[in-house]
């Protein structure tokens, strides 16, 4: 009954606000014409008093002026009595040509004040003279004064008054119906409003649920939906999938990932296709096998997601032993003693890796979407390699697939073409493609020779995701600059050849909390062993980098901040140590091994000028590092300095503050990494501003414990509630929403389709 109630109570306060305005209206209105109506009436009924009295003027004037002549009170008063038997007229009186009272009725007062009046002409017809009733006549009269002639000379006026009464009763009678009518129209226009909002509402209701639905209106072409029903039903996309937000804490868990995917993706057979694989074997000297973990983002953030949805992972087998480690199709079973999901490697040839990945990815696409001041290399021999491992991985996709419409996760620059070549294989599938690098403007991404092929590929994507708004816009320039579509700015869609294709900021994150501190020991346990590793005193400041070697990166301006706090700060010579864990990244590449060795010459450089045999200002760990080990330098550090020069969002950093339980430790964060758009608290620094940089490695280095716990609590609440599965979260639901629509669709399709058959 309450919820009635406030239903009713809703409904009518949401009613009365509708109407209010026009009721407003009406009642101005309303004034309007009564005032009006009133006038008028009054008007015409003095106008009709006025011509009575003349009437009765023109019939007994002459009389009246013979009797006046002849001095024969007696016959003007019985002239005066006839008018007065009109029973409208109260009074009459005779006023000569002096302006003395010749004759009067007897309810009219004694007195020359009206004869004087009239023949001063101060009378008008219409007026009404105060004092002109007498005790006898309790209502309102109207005085006309008619002059009255003889042989065309005027020889006095008559007075006539007449009742206002009937009059004023009239003249209410018409104020009083105008007001009816307007009431009645009011109530009329009322109704009318509220029917024809509740048709309209059910209507936009029906319509707004079939679009919420994903459904084509019947009968209509597939623009039917109009551009505000098609961005409510965005809307209400995201709503729903931020309602999803995890626990009551609002968080997103494995379990409530598992969950989502149970009850929204189902079978749909859940495939990531990237170049790196999650594990890779390798011979060791002695002939063993070892398991490696990749120094990789991408791998960080998507294996604990594959882990959750158990589908397949389709990645390029680089291992030494990954042959013998696979069967004869290059399948197994992964993680090691757990095998959760299955992990499926394609082959190529050491001429296909160069072309593909050394060559065109990375010499061509990576430096074009980045601003590192890289020259990009672009080899016809290289795009034609690209082309067809991306068509060789495409293949793969729908070789490990056993329904027509899986959920396909393309991950990278690696494969911008695979796309459209999956779509065009498996045309109900929803694939979602992330570029996990930036996406650059229109005028840098126009040196790519081969632009539109790209663009288009993509674009065989049911959604293309990117970390950051900024770069979302950028592709959506791109493709309108480049290709021939349209850009739906409602719904951030890119429409090519009459299909959308979804265009979403989803930024990535790292899991929470990280499974890979379960073997780590405690904060003061590591720091402990490391500065023994190390060899460090025991009151040293560390900071600590972790990077692939890549240009990108910034390593070199980091330790050119490094070398500028020391020059700066010479007190902090001898305690300041900078540990960079650096493993060795596309060395095949001329860019990326000049970079090592200018990297290795400037940590020489560096160290000769300020260390001595027991100081090392700089220490580089060029080599592999297995995840256990690096989080016992997060764990161990004073600071973590991510100096990248462009990077689309950058884990280094989340996986900092996620391996800080002890809320210490401060983190310092290039403002040209992704990151920095969630991570305000950390010091947001430009890596080439030498002299800024420096400041912040010496802010972070006395910052208090009071400080550093303020910020880390912070850093760690936004990685906490924004963590890797939230990103996946988010991704898979909008697909399994664009998977459920083009089933509906494809069910309506059936449907009305003549006899019932489905059509090809």
């Amino acid at each position: 009954m309450p919820s009635i109630r406030n239903s009713l109570s809703h409904t009518v306060r949401h009613t009365f606000r509708l109407i209010l305005p026009v009721l407003a209206l009406l009642a101005v209105a309303g004034l309007g014409v009564s005032f009006v109506t009133t006038r008028s009436a009054r008007a015409w009924f003095e106008g009709e008093l006025h011509t009575r009295a003349r009437l009765a003027t023109s019939a007994a004037g002459e009389s009246i002026v013979r009797a006046e002549r002849t001095g024969d009170p007696e016959a003007m008063a019985r002239l005066l009595d006839a008018i007065v038997r009109d029973e409208r007229v109260v009074a009459a009186a005779v006023c000569n040509a002096r302006g003395v009272l010749a004759a009067r009725t007897a309810l009219l007062p004694a007195g020359n004040t009206l004869c004087s009046r009239a023949a001063g002409g101060a009378e008008l017809p219409s007026s009404k003279v105060p004092g002109t009733t007498t005790k006898a006549v309790s209502s309102p009269t109207y005085i006309s004064v008619v002059p009255v002639a003889a042989d065309g000379v005027e020889q006095g006026h008559l007075i006539v008054l007449q009742e206002l009464a009937p009059a004023r009763e009239r003249e209410a009678l018409i104020r009083r119906g105008a007001l009816i009518v307007l009431v009645m129209l009011a109530l009329a226009f009322w109704v009318l409003t509220i029917v024809s909002a509740r048709l309209t509402s059910i209507g936009w209701v029906r319509q707004l649920a079939r679009a919420l639905r994903g459904e084509r209106m019947a009968g209509r072409g597939p623009g039917a939906n109009s551009a505000l029903l098609e961005g409510v039903r965005a809307l209400a996309q995201r709503s729903s999938a931020a309602a999803l937000e995890g626990d009551p804490d609002g968080r997103w868990t494995r379990e409530r990932l598992r969950h989502v995917l149970a009850e929204h993706v189902g079978d749909a057979g859940v495939v990531v296709v990237a170049n790196r694989e999650p594990y890779i074997h390798e011979y060791r000297p002695d002939g063993s096998i070892e398991v490696q973990h990749p120094a990789s983002g991408l791998v960080t953030a998507l294996e604990p997601v594959i882990r959750t949805c158990s589908g397949t992972w389709i990645a390029h087998g680089s291992g030494s032993a990954d042959r013998v480690t696979s069967d004869k199709d290059g399948r197994l079973r992964v993680p090691p003693g757990e095998e959760s999901y299955l992990l499926s490697r394609v082959w190529m040839t050491d001429e296909e890796e160069q072309g593909y990945y050394y060559g065109f990815a990375n010499e061509g696409l990576w430096p074009v979407c980045h601003l590192a001041y890289a020259r990009p290399t672009f080899r016809t021999e290289d795009w034609a390699m690209y082309r067809r491992i991306n068509q060789r991985f495409a293949d793969a996709v729908v070789a490990e697939v056993s329904i027509d419409d899986p959920i396909v996760l393309v991950q990278d620059y690696h494969f911008a073409l695979a796309p459209r070549m999956i779509r065009e294989q498996l045309p109900e599938a929803t694939i979602i493609t992330f570029w996990h690098i930036p996406w650059p403007n229109s005028e840098r991404f126009s040196i790519c020779p081969w632009r539109e092929e790209i663009i288009d590929g993509l674009l065989g994507s049911s959604i293309v995701g990117f970390h950051t708004p900024a770069h979302c816009n950028h592709f959506i320039d791109a493709a309108d600059t480049f290709l021939e579509s349209r850009i739906d700015r409602t719904t951030d869609a890119v429409v090519r050849s009459g299909v959308p294709t979804l265009v979403r900021p989803y930024p990535i994150s790292v899991e929470w909390p990280l499974r890979k501190l379960e073997g780590v020991p405690s904060p003061e346990i590591c720091r402990r062993e490391v500065m023994q590793e190390l060899e460090l005193r025991e009151d040293a400041i560390l900071a600590v980098g972790v990077d692939r070697l890549d240009y990108t990166k910034g390593i070199e301006e980091r330790f050119e901040a490094v070398e500028r706090l020391l020059e700066r700060n010479p007190s902090m010579r001898g305690r300041f140590s900078f540990v960079q864990l650096a493993a060795p990244s596309r060395t095949t590449i001329p860019r990326y091994r000049e970079l090592r060795e200018s990297v290795e010459l400037s940590v020489q450089r560096i160290n000769e000028r300020f260390g001595d045999e027991q100081y090392r200002p700089i220490i580089l760990l060029r080599e592999h590092h297995e995840p256990e080990r690096v989080f016992r330098f997060y764990r161990a550090a004073d600071m973590c300095y991510v100096s990248s020069l462009h990077d689309g969002m950058n884990l280094v950093s989340k996986e900092f503050v996620a391996a800080r339980s002890d809320e210490q430790g401060v983190l310092i964060l290039s403002r040209f990494a992704g990151a920095a758009e969630e991570l305000p608290e950390a010091l947001i620094v430009n890596p080439y501003d030498l002299e800024e940089a420096s400041e912040a490695l010496e802010r972070a280095a006395f910052m208090s414990s009071a400080e550093q716990a303020d910020r880390m609590r912070q850093l760690r609440a936004v990685v906490a509630q924004n963590n890797v599965y939230r990103w996946a979260g988010r991704m898979l639901f909008d697909a399994a929403q664009l998977r459920q629509r083009a089933r509906r669709n494809v069910t309506l399709d059936e449907h009305h389709t003549p006899g019932g058959v489905a059509r090809a």
